[in-house]
């Protein structure tokens, strides 16, 4: 029998994850099956034994399990334990194991595929949820000159420079937090959409000024085509444009490496995907 994986999350009948762990199978001649679960909000855990019960090897942990897959790993790699969240569960016998693969996914998409080097530039990162979270630990293991989480609730980007910033011994000049409106006057080289406005064709208050004259603008979100983040940026002047197709491949690459210890080609399923 093939070695059984899936996504795990609710909703999920939108994941590109079959398609794209079904090309890296086929790129690198691994015998797996990878399919799709949808359980129910209460559900997480009793599916994850159900899972294993049956045999299965490993499970991508999508909206909005990755707390609740966190905490059920017996051992969590370091991108996990900075992120407080896990999107990669690895079985071994008794043992699960969790990592956490959305932040390499974005550096590995900015810096390699993007030809984007994220060491000395200025970095914005909108919003402080889940997706920053996952993100921000391997964004500053890319030594940026400066990083800075914006939120419309800045007690809440706060908390996660504070954490950070005691984690790692950082001093505010490097990793700070702030509103919208306080970044009037300032210019970032990598500004990072990670809130979820662009599901809304809206965008977050950003002032005018904020995208740097070579800004790479990068939507996390996927799929929308010239999102309004995307679209304001334009308008604003960034030289760049990008959404979060590679960054989702690319996070997958890792899990499947995590998981099967081959590391596929990402630029031919990138390439697959936006033609799809």
């Amino acid at each position: 029998m093939s070695d059984r994986y899936a996504v795990i999350g609710n909703p999920v009948a939108h994941s590109k994850s079959p398609f794209i762990h079904a090309e890296f199978a086929a790129q690198t001649g691994q015998d797996l099956v990878y399919e799709r679960i949808l359980v129910p909000l209460d559900g997480f855990k009793a599916a994850v034994d159900a899972f294993r019960a049956e045999g299965g090897l490993g499970l991508n942990v999508t909206l909005p399990f990755k707390l609740e897959a966190f905490a059920i790993a017996h051992e969590c790699g370091v991108r996990a334990r900075d992120a407080q969240a896990v999107n990669t569960l690895k079985f071994e016998g008794p043992a699960i194991y969790g990592d956490n693969t959305d932040g390499v996914g974005l550096v590995r998409d900015i810096e390699a595929n993007l030809a984007f080097p994220i060491e000395g530039r200025r970095v914005l990162m909108m919003g402080a949820g889940g997706a920053a979270q996952g993100s921000l630990s391997v964004l500053l293991d890319a030594r940026p000159g400066r990083l800075v989480i914006a939120n419309r609730t800045v007690e809440k980007a706060e908390r996660l420079a504070e954490r950070l910033r005691a984690d790692r011994g950082l001093l505010p000049e490097l990793l700070s937090a702030s509103s919208y409106p306080a970044l009037l006057g300032e210019e970032f080289d990598l500004i990072v959409n990670s809130t979820s406005a662009s599901l809304n064709d809206t965008v977050p208050d950003l002032p005018t000024g904020v995208f740097a004259r070579d800004c790479l603008a990068y939507d996390m979100m996927y799929g929308k085509g010239m999102t309004a983040f995307l679209e304001t940026a334009l308008s604003q002047g960034a030289a760049r444009l990008a959404d979060g197709i590679g960054m989702l491949v690319e996070q997958a690459a890792e899990s499947f490496f995590i998981w099967r210890g081959v590391r596929p080609q990402t630029a031919p399923v990138i390439a697959a995907l936006k033609a799809r």
